[in-house]
């Protein structure tokens, strides 16, 4: 079956771009593995590199999937908060505050060890979350459980302000506490409260956490909350009325991608049993998106595991979630949609080198391939020889547009 319009797949490899690694003889993950699907698309398309992290906003997933897409986070970005707010069903009213809310674990020595808190399991994260939600819960904050570690708090009234300076934790590992606290962005009385009432939660959380029967079986306890990228209601633009009345659906096992596309009206596709991370479903997210592109004019597939595992700076697990998204999603849906009126596009959001095991804000590679497009010289998908491709830096909703052929 041929497509009336141009449709599009687009595969996100969520913190896939590195740098060249001594122990792969000088190549970067991605160019280590065996990615024959990501080569082919590569092969046979267009190279270039796309700018996902603009200058002065936070090098985080929500801003790089944002540009991505094309709704311009440099117009409208909202906070991390408040888009996973809206994945996640809260309704926010006028003056309240959403925090992203992890679940960390700070060292005895006041160090903050491990974003995630070990990538604490969904089950051990929703009893401590409702533990602290009964004990701490209040018409100022309401706490809300998400996925493992990513939660969310909430804060209500006047006297708060998402006007806070704040630490991204998975850019902060193995940094003293002391030095990654809240702090005003602006003197303001709000700013002010808003940092002091925080902070002050913040220990007594950690007091109660310290206590909790959980932590004292956990390796890797979860012993603190770490609030993070504050908004109220967020405002993207929708995706029918930036791309002429075309339609989209994304596929994603967290609330921040899953929030980004119920707030643009995109079809927003729940997989049972999408972790985010190496034990994700990956065939139901490939049934999810064949069913999607007969429906809707772009299919948006987010991987999360690579990033995860850049983020723990394990070599050898990003090595296998780069060939597992490769074999276990984007050679199927090729294989499945191949000869059909449809458009690629592989990229990873931004880059999360390994040994830095945090975001940069480099370019990252794309490849783009379908009927339209007239193959350049690249002969294999990586960072280092996507820029030599004939298509250029993108920005902007250049992809988008270019992959609808708008």
């Amino acid at each position: 079956m041929k497509y009336e319009n141009k449709k599009a797949v687009i595969f996100l490899a969520d913190g896939m771009a590195d740098d060249p690694q001594e122990k792969l003889n000088g190549k970067t993950p991605l160019e280590y593995a065996y990615t024959p699907g990501m080569d082919e698309i590569a092969r046979t398309g267009i190279n270039g590199t796309f700018l996902t992290l603009p200058d002065g906003l936070p090098t985080s997933s929500d801003v790089a999937n944002m540009s991505v897409l094309g709704f311009q986070p440099e117009l409208n970005y909202p906070g991390r908060g408040p888009i996973e707010a809206v994945s996640q069903g809260i309704k926010l009213a006028d003056g309240d505050v959403a925090w992203r809310c992890n679940l960390v674990y700070v060292s005895d020595d006041g160090i903050l060890r491990d974003f995630s808190a070990g990538h604490i399991s969904d089950q051990d994260a929703a009893e401590l979350m409702a533990a602290i939600k009964a004990e701490f819960d209040s018409p100022q904050v309401t706490f809300h459980s998400g996925v493992s570690y990513r939660n969310l708090l909430v804060l209500h009234g006047k006297e708060f302000s998402a006007d806070v300076d704040y630490f991204k934790p998975d850019s902060s590992q193995d940094l003293p506490l002391a030095e990654l606290r809240l702090s005003p962005a602006k003197k303001t009385p709000q700013a002010e409260y808003t940092v002091k009432f925080l902070i002050d939660l913040e220990e007594k959380v950690a007091r109660f956490l310290a206590n909790h029967p959980l932590n004292a079986k956990r390796d890797v306890p979860a012993n603190r909350i770490w609030p993070w990228s504050p908004g109220g209601n967020p405002r993207i633009d929708k995706f029918q009325d930036k791309y002429g009345g075309r339609t989209g659906a994304v596929i994603s096992a967290v609330d921040v991608i899953k929030g980004i596309g119920l707030c643009s009206g995109m079809e927003v596709i729940n997989v049972p049993g999408a972790t985010g991370f190496l034990d994700t479903n990956y065939a139901g997210k490939v049934e999810a998106a064949l069913r999607a592109i007969e429906k809707h004019d772009l299919v948006y597939i987010h991987l999360e595991a690579i990033d995860e595992c850049s983020h723990m700076g394990d070599l050898d697990k990003k090595l296998q979630a780069i060939t597992e998204f490769d074999a276990n999603i984007v050679v199927p849906v090729l294989e499945a949609l191949r000869g059909k009126n449809i458009n690629f596009a592989i990229l990873p959001d931004h880059p999360v080198p390994v040994k830095l095991r945090q975001h940069t804000t480099t370019p990252v590679p794309l490849a783009i391939c379908g009927s339209s497009f007239q193959p350049d010289a690249i002969g294999s998908f990586s960072e280092q020889l996507a820029p030599a491709g004939s298509l250029g830096l993108l920005r902007k909703d250049e992809l988008v547009r270019k992959l609808l052929e708008l």
